[in-house]
């Protein structure tokens, strides 16, 4: 009877030392949220608040802040349809890497302000407050955008330079305005005021996805969980991202640049409507004079996607190059 015990006990002993650690003790997630000021003048100022949820992996030393694009909220880093291939944020919280996926202002539990208070200048000074508080506990901190949100983060790396690496994706200096103008006379009022907007019904995958494979769930759920963006994030975004006055000339630190085959920000042929998106060196090429501070700029093409990559079936793929460029940085 006792070696019998004996046995049983060295066979827990075993399975507990080969069985992985449960997800949750490996990362700790929290819903979060950080008081902010705005302003259209440094006089005029109201307090809002930026929420997110913030996953830290035991030992995390490095935290990516993700600001996501117009029409989403930080559900775009962390999808609810499978997220074993869509969730950026579980694939780099496995990855080591902390992250901090946040609401901009305007939507899901962050403030709602007049939307004409709602610029990309003032969601970038908000997400400097935010990354502000993050150390000296993170010692390497990544601005991360998708879409407008890149915008943002550019604009916040390029005024206060205060992160160790931007990650851009579903962005590039030549927009293609002959698929953007569509998209955009196609949003309807929705929100505080009548300045935020959204998509209409059943319009996301033609504006977003194409020329992705058209997956039933994949849609389903970013139409449920679609947010808005105020028209005002548009102007500056256009002024201060463009080939006119790109403010990613005054970045310092590394940057990586991702697309899909993205309709937006691909060229079409024509002059300055898109970015040569044909291969990762003709993205470099294209993407390279925007960028003359930069030590390193490093590309990636996901194929097979439309411009919401973290739906794409193959979106695991972008997310270890992300991994592992930010962990080369």
């Amino acid at each position: 009877m006792r070696f019998r015990r004996l046995c049983a006990a060295a066979l827990l002993a075993t399975t507990t030392l080969l069985a992985p650690p449960p997800a949750s003790a490996a990362t700790t997630c929290q819903d979060v949220t950080y008081p902010v000021r705005i302003g259209l003048t440094p006089l005029v100022t109201s307090q809002e608040a930026i929420a997110g949820r913030l996953c830290t992996p035991a030992g995390a030393t490095t935290i990516q802040v993700l600001i996501p694009g117009g029409t989403y909220d930080r559900t775009y880093w962390n999808v609810g349809f499978e997220p074993a291939t869509h969730s950026f944020t579980q694939a780099q919280n496995t990855s080591g890497m902390a992250t901090l996926a946040l609401d901009r202002l305007g939507t899901g539990k962050s403030s709602k302000p007049l939307s004409a208070l709602v610029t990309a200048a003032t969601q970038a000074a908000a997400v400097h407050q935010v990354i502000q508080t993050l150390k000296p506990r993170f010692s390497k901190v990544i601005v991360a955008g998708h879409s407008i949100g890149s915008a943002m983060a550019l604009i916040e790396a390029g005024t206060w330079r205060d992160v160790d690496g931007v990650l851009v994706t579903g962005f590039t200096h030549k927009m293609n305005y002959t698929t953007v103008i569509p998209v955009l006379a196609n949003m309807i009022p929705a929100g505080l005021d009548v300045g935020y907007l959204t998509t209409m019904p059943n319009t996301r995958y033609n504006s977003f996805h194409k020329p992705g494979p058209l997956i039933t769930g994949a849609i389903s759920y970013d139409e449920s969980t679609k947010d808005v963006f105020a028209a005002t994030e548009a102007v500056d975004t256009i002024l201060l991202n463009t080939v006119i006055i790109p403010i990613s000339r005054n970045i310092n630190v590394p940057v990586m640049l991702v697309l899909g085959n993205d309709t937006h920000f691909c060229s079409s042929g024509l002059p300055l409507m898109g970015s040569d998106c044909s291969s990762p060196a003709a993205l470099k090429a294209d993407e390279s004079p925007f960028y003359p501070s930069t030590p390193s700029l490093n590309t990636y093409i996901l194929n097979g996607y439309g411009h919401s990559i973290n739906y794409a079936p193959n979106a695991p793929n972008y997310h270890a190059a992300v991994a592992t460029w930010a962990k080369s940085i």
